[in-house]
């Protein structure tokens, strides 16, 4: 595996928190056009990110010259070392705890799809962003006994007090009695979402294959409900479209660096970073799903994106 540095670490996790964000208006517009409900589209989502990191994996394993052998000397034809064969053999040997991680991100995104359809993207995005960073740090504590620092805090006290600017009357008082399951997925969801972080942090060898293994798991924990209740989008272009969008950049790419920055950044500091989607969501529901934010709202966004970029821009390295 290649060394990851902190401050690329923090550019990965930062541009998975962009890709992240436009994932639940993706969510949103494909409930709408696809036919589809939260377990159908999280289903299509790990599967299709499944084969779009294993075909960059394997795309760049065929490019990358192996160690001693002359660049143009063709390779012997050998089964054991063809490409993504590596992948395959690691995450063999890491099946139990890509079970565990892969039932733990089925829970958390079907959760965070079913908050979506029954609270909206902006308050579902916050609630679980907000809850997700402060469950991350207090099992990083006590778990991985990873020290939250002056700075991290700093950040992650600003970056909360920018999300509750940005739910503004929508999650301190104006939420519907319908809405309120809705948080209450978010909650579950922002729960699975710390336990994915903890748990990748503490398993961080191999992480193309973890974000792979993780797809491939938590495809099969949904297959079932999906099935049942018809898991085939609406033949359309827009459906169509959005369902490659969602493998491809918030899934294949968004977990690819995800599970990267994991290996050179605390899971406090990932998650805290991470939080720059809630930014993201809410600005797409504002403009594609006619959601609003107040001043306050576009405040907090304002203060959230100021701390998640002081945090970034000093990331520092937990071995």
């Amino acid at each position: 595996m290649t060394h990851v540095s902190a401050r690329r670490g923090a550019l990965y996790a930062s541009v998975a928190a962009a890709a992240w964000g436009t994932g639940g208006a993706a969510g949103a517009l494909l409930f709408q056009s696809g036919g589809l409900g939260p377990v159908d589209v999280s289903l299509w989502r790990y599967l299709l990110g499944a084969v779009f990191l294993l075909a960059v994996s394997r795309l760049a394993a065929r490019r990358r010259p192996a160690a001693g052998r002359p660049a143009n000397r063709e390779p012997a034809a050998d089964p054991v070392n063809r490409p993504g064969a590596a992948i395959s053999r690691r995450a063999s040997a890491a099946l139990p705890r890509l079970l565990l991680l892969g039932v733990g991100m089925a829970v958390y995104q079907t959760a965070y799809f079913v908050a979506i359809a029954r609270s909206g993207v902006a308050i579902a995005t916050v609630v679980t962003m907000g809850a997700t960073p402060v469950f991350t740090a207090l099992g990083s504590r006590f778990l991985l006994g990873e020290r939250l620092e002056r700075l991290g805090l700093a950040a992650l006290v600003t970056a909360l007090a920018g999300l509750l600017l940005l739910t503004g009357e929508s999650a301190l008082g104006g939420v519907r009695q319908g809405q309120l399951a809705g948080v209450g997925f978010a909650l579950l969801s922002a729960a699975g979402y710390a336990g994915v972080t903890l748990h990748s942090r503490r398993h961080r060898d191999d992480p193309e294959g973890t974000a792979i293994g993780g797809f491939v798991v938590g495809a099969c924990c949904l297959a079932p409900f999906a099935l049942a209740d018809g898991v085939l989008p609406a033949v359309n272009l827009p459906s169509l479209a959005l369902l490659v969008y969602l493998g491809a950049v918030p899934t294949a790419l968004a977990y690819g660096l995800f599970f990267r920055a994991l290996t050179a950044l605390s899971a406090t500091t990932v998650s805290i970073i991470s939080l720059g989607e809630a930014v993201g969501a809410a600005v797409l529901g504002v403009a594609l799903m006619g959601e609003r934010l107040t001043p306050l709202g576009w405040s907090g966004c304002a203060l959230l994106l100021a701390a998640v970029t002081v945090l970034a821009s000093a990331g520092r390295e937990h071995p």
